[in-house]
Parts: C-alpha cells; sequence; structure tokens
C-alpha cells in the first residue's frame, strides 16, 4: 500500500513536471522577440581630395574638371563629336556633355526648348525643379541650371550657350536606384567640382 501510493506520486510529478515544461515551450513560442530589427545602412563614403585638371582637346570649349572624373567619348548611337561623358566610377555617376553648334536662330531655340524639356520630363519623381541662371558676360557664356530635387533619375542638368554659335548641355546621372536619401553626400560633392567647371568654362 505504501509502495502503491509513492509509485502515485512519483506518476503525478512527472506528469506535473511536463505539463509545466509544455508551457513554456507554449509561451516561449507566442512571445515576441526582444530585439528590434536594425535600420538599413549605406556604405560608408570615402571623398577624394579636390583637385583639378583642364578638358582642352580640338572641341570649341575648355573647362576644369576634377581628377577622380575619366573623360571618354559619348560612343553611344547618335553621338556627335565633341559629345563627351565624364564618368565618375567612384560614384558610379556620369555627367553626359553633348555639344552642338548653332546655325541659325531657329535651331538656337529648339535647343533651348529641348534642354527645357529634358529637365521637366523629370517632374514625375522629382519634388521640385528650380532654375539658376549662369551668366559670364567677359567670356560669352550663358546659360540655365536645372535643380532636380527628390528620386528623380537625373539630379542636375543645365545648358551653356554664347548665343550666336555654340551650345553645350549637360546632365547628371547616377547608375543606381534614384534615392535622394542614400546619394544626397554624393551629390553635394558632385554638384561643387560641377560649379567649378561652368565657373572655368571657355568657348575657343
Amino acid at each position: 500500500m505504501g509502495n502503491m501510493e509513492f509509485t502515485r506520486n512519483s506518476a503525478k510529478s512527472i506528469a506535473t513536471g511536463i505539463l509545466s515544461i509544455v508551457m513554456l515551450l507554449l509561451a516561449a513560442c507566442n512571445s515576441q522577440p526582444d530585439y528590434a530589427p536594425k535600420p538599413r545602412g549605406y556604405a560608408r563614403l570615402y571623398f577624394p581630395k579636390r583637385a583639378y585638371q583642364q578638358y582642352n582637346t580640338d572641341c570649341p570649349y575648355t573647362f576644369t574638371y576634377p581628377t577622380y572624373a575619366v573623360v571618354e567619348a559619348d560612343k553611344t548611337a547618335g553621338a556627335k563629336p565633341c559629345w563627351i561623358n565624364l564618368q565618375l566610377p567612384q560614384f558610379k555617376g556620369t555627367l553626359h556633355l553633348s555639344y552642338q553648334p548653332v546655325t541659325s536662330k531657329k535651331i538656337f531655340n529648339e535647343l533651348i526648348e529641348d534642354a527645357h524639356t529634358f529637365a521637366f520630363k523629370h517632374t514625375v519623381k522629382a519634388t521640385s525643379i528650380d532654375e539658376g541662371i549662369i551668366r559670364y558676360p567677359d567670356r560669352k557664356v550663358y546659360g540655365i541650371y536645372y535643380t532636380i530635387d527628390g528620386n528623380a533619375a537625373s539630379s542636375a542638368q543645365f545648358f551653356l550657350t554664347d548665343s550666336t554659335h555654340h551650345y553645350l548641355r549637360g546632365a547628371l546621372y547616377f547608375n543606381t536606384e534614384p534615392k535622394l536619401d542614400s546619394i544626397q553626400p554624393v551629390l553635394d560633392f558632385v554638384k561643387k567640382d560641377m560649379a567649378v567647371m561652368i565657373k572655368s568654362f571657355r568657348w575657343k
């Protein structure tokens, strides 16, 4: 009789223990994790020391550009002489420069209208597009600089002209998904060098 009571008590204790373990496991499965997901990070950026060199070829224009840029002839279909690309390999970007001779007032007006159209085609993605006047009368360099804010494919465009013989259009693109929050530091850095380029620009 005594042995039977001991056996019953032991069985009861084991059952209670198993039930407790099962309850703990169920509670663990249903509990929420006590950690928060890490926010998406971006690779650390290393900006080169600013240094410049002169672009001076047979093309009817010259300017100063950063040494981290690589000048390449534009080899896309339909490219014309003196169309060049300033490759920015460190930043996965390209500044496209396309030159056109001005042969008539009609051509000049069409080129100016094209520059406006190309800039404002980014209106769908842009939060704003601002126009800044470029004017260096001593060098006969005039134009408009378009600042395109938001997640647009191109963040900055401009055109330069002497109003009679020459016209050049520039457009900055990055070979990444257009997310302003991730490219903003790079964009700010490159824009300063674009400003140097425009300020140093001369027709031959």
